[in-house]
């Protein structure tokens, strides 16, 4: 993903401060660049006409610039690394096989393809979460709304403000600061994690924490089996060897999880172990996959397999992102009626409590 990817750089020998490109501007920029490679439209011109379709800034000086170091007798995953971190490590290692193999314009238009359906997938992602957001959103609010009216009340009424909660809050002063604590420890919980895994390789120690999570683990999971199948594929079709392929495919992922793994499967890879046996070691990958892997291999046809299949693995995952989309919905609905009902009984033992004072002022 590409929410919050500002990192330090060093961009033709200076330290500035850059960002990754986004995902949007790969896309238009991989497919022009692919159209033109194989129209036969010389590389440097390439560059400089698909630096134009971009409307991006950074994305259009980075390919001025690479299209200036090409001219000057740098190769262009070369050319591309003098960026810094602005290209995804797996478009660099793709570009660097397709040089050497000839197949670069197959490539860019395979690039154009993969981030194409990444965009798509984060943008069903964000509309599956948007009712549940929002529904998280109402409920604070209305809480916060309670707070304020509450506090109001006991005002008027000269009366201490029932604190429903437990944490003293009453008035403006406590629905502002509910507000403050809820909306802001979910901002600084997403921020804190999008920015521990760009800037600190968090993602290594957070995702397999996440995976353990039920629902949760299950999208995680279909969204690394997608973008595996997918760049393991595209790796094999450039030419990589095998180990460098898988290792480059795990990182695809963006999953810490599979790319804790890597080291591993390549081990047993280069010990002599089948492709399905590494993979199931990992304990990342799903029977009927590990299965789909194995008659791959007895016909040489891994790439292919899954490449066939990749389009099954992203639906797959688009289900899991569904059922995590309800199940968040779920579990606010459910926190909303657990505030309900301890609102209730606090109301009811507040004024039994007020009901029990009268009566033994009444008795005395």
């Amino acid at each position: 993903s590409s929410f919050l990817s500002c990192l330090f750089a060093s961009i033709r020998g200076t330290a500035v401060f850059s960002s990754r490109l986004s995902m949007k501007s790969l896309a238009i920029v991989c497919r022009a660049m692919g159209t033109m490679l194989q129209s036969g439209v010389a590389l440097p011109k390439c560059l400089d006409l698909a630096a134009g379709k971009s409307s991006d800034s950074k994305t259009r000086v980075a390919f001025q610039q690479i299209a200036e170091d090409v001219r000057n007798g740098s190769d262009l995953a070369g050319a591309m690394r003098q960026q810094g971190k602005r290209f995804p490590d797996l478009m660099v290692e793709m570009v660097e096989m397709a040089e050497q193999t000839g197949y670069l314009a197959e490539v860019f238009g395979d690039l154009a393809n993969h981030y194409d359906s990444n965009i798509k997938l984060r943008r069903d992602f964000l509309s599956a979460i948007a009712w549940p957001a929002f529904q998280f959103i109402a409920a604070v609010g209305v809480i916060a709304i309670l707070i304020l009216i509450l506090g109001l009340i006991a005002d008027s009424t000269g009366r201490a403000p029932m604190d429903f909660l437990g944490l003293g809050l009453a008035g403006p002063s406590g629905a502002i600061i509910w507000m403050c604590m809820t909306y802001g420890s979910v901002a600084a919980l997403i921020g804190g994690y999008f920015v521990a895994a760009r800037m600190f390789e968090a993602k290594r120690f957070l995702d397999p924490l996440l995976m353990k999570i039920p629902v949760v683990g299950g999208c995680m999971q279909s969204f690394g089996i997608a973008r595996f199948s997918w760049a393991y594929y595209l790796t094999q079709q450039s030419g990589m060897l095998v180990t460098r392929s898988i290792e480059a495919s795990l990182r695809a992922t963006a999953n810490g999880a599979f790319m804790n793994a890597s080291p591993q499967v390549c081990a047993m890879l280069e010990a002599g172990e089948d492709l399905s046996t590494a993979l199931r070691a990992s304990g990342l990958f799903p029977e009927d996959f590990l299965h789909m892997v194995m008659v791959g291999e007895s016909s040489g046809t891994v790439p292919e397999a899954l490449h066939r299949l990749s389009p099954q693995f992203e639906e797959q995952a688009r289900r899991s992102m569904r059922r995590l989309a309800v199940t968040m919905g779920w579990v606010v609905w459910s926190l909303v009626a657990a505030f309900i009902v301890v609102l209730i009984f606090r109301v009811l033992l507040t004024y039994v409590g007020m009901l029990n004072s009268a009566l033994d002022d009444a008795m005395q």
